[in-house]
């Protein structure tokens, strides 16, 4: 047989397996098209379930997202398998073909990333709109995914921290019960009582809204007493949960009151002190003089 023939005999035989695959990728296709419908279908029914029935929303929304990723999985094990290619979906199938799936296709970070995520949504050490402190970064939680954790700074950055590096360092959650205690200090002169001026601030504070009261009710200590001023420092709760009031603005006006209060009442805030020598009709000894000497 010469070359030109085997050529040709070499197409018509890639031909004919083409003709012999076509009903296959069709059919694959068409599979593949019903399947991630269906799929679809059954990510907005399971995220509605879980939104009522799981309290966490945090939870919910990984959960949602999770069996996305495992409706997608089964339809591309089910597309190989008409193709021909069960064994391949059947090792997708298993735990093991899995695992080796996501670390060997995505890489080991990724891997691990996901799994970082996987035990940060049913362990929730925070909440979405819960405050956190992470590897020096803080604000406010606004989404866990599959690789990552999202937080948004208080300056308005948006942080996406690898969710293996939030599982492998100390994780600080300010407003996971609810309650977040603020304070600030007042320095004084030494003239005025310590035990009215506690009372001042006090009132201040029971009047300011968004401060909690009864049983965590604020409170005013004494704190340092210097060589001309004595430092008072005040605590109060805030409910992390309503969002009516800004802690921020709460803090300022808890100073600005209590500030103008005790400028009412007779107090009066330390200045410094400066001491002044006269020596009169005695001459001063100048360097010039104490050589002489």
């Amino acid at each position: 047989m010469s070359f030109s023939e085997q050529v040709a005999q070499a197409f018509q035989d890639y031909f004919n397996l083409l003709v012999s695959l076509l009903p296959k990728v069709g059919l694959a296709l068409v599979v593949f098209i019903i399947l991630w419908f269906i799929s679809r279908w059954l990510t907005k029914v399971a995220g509605r379930q879980f939104q009522e029935r799981v309290e966490d929303q945090l939870l919910a929304r990984f959960l949602r997202r999770l069996t996305r990723i495992l409706l997608f999985v089964f339809s591309f094990a089910i597309v190989l398998n008409i193709l021909g290619l069960g064994g391949i979906a059947a090792g997708l199938l298993t735990g093991a073909g899995i695992g080796a799936f996501v670390i060997g296709f995505a890489f080991k970070d990724i891997g691990e990333n996901l799994l970082a995520g996987i035990m940060l949504a049913f362990h929730r050490p925070f909440n979405i709109g819960h405050t956190i402190e992470v590897i020096g970064v803080t604000g406010s939680v606004i989404a866990l995914n599959l690789r990552d954790t999202q937080i948004k700074t208080f300056d308005g950055k948006d942080v996406y921290i690898p969710n293996a590096q939030i599982i492998k360092n100390k994780l600080t959650n300010f407003v996971i019960d609810g309650f977040l205690r603020q304070d600030y200090n007042i320095e004084l002169d030494q003239a005025g009582a310590i035990e009215p001026a506690r009372q001042i601030i006090i009132d201040v504070l029971s009047g300011i809204p968004g401060i909690l009261q009864e049983a965590k009710a604020p409170s005013v200590h004494l704190t340092d007493l210097g060589k001309n001023t004595k430092t008072l420092t005040a605590y109060y709760w805030l409910d992390t949960f309503d969002s009516q009031y800004s802690g921020l603005e709460i803090k300022t006006q808890a100073l600005a009151q209590s500030f103008d209060a005790l400028q009412a009442a007779g107090y009066y805030l330390p200045g410094e002190i400066v001491e002044l020598k006269t020596y009169r009709d005695q001459s001063l000894m100048t360097s010039e003089k104490k050589e002489s000497a």
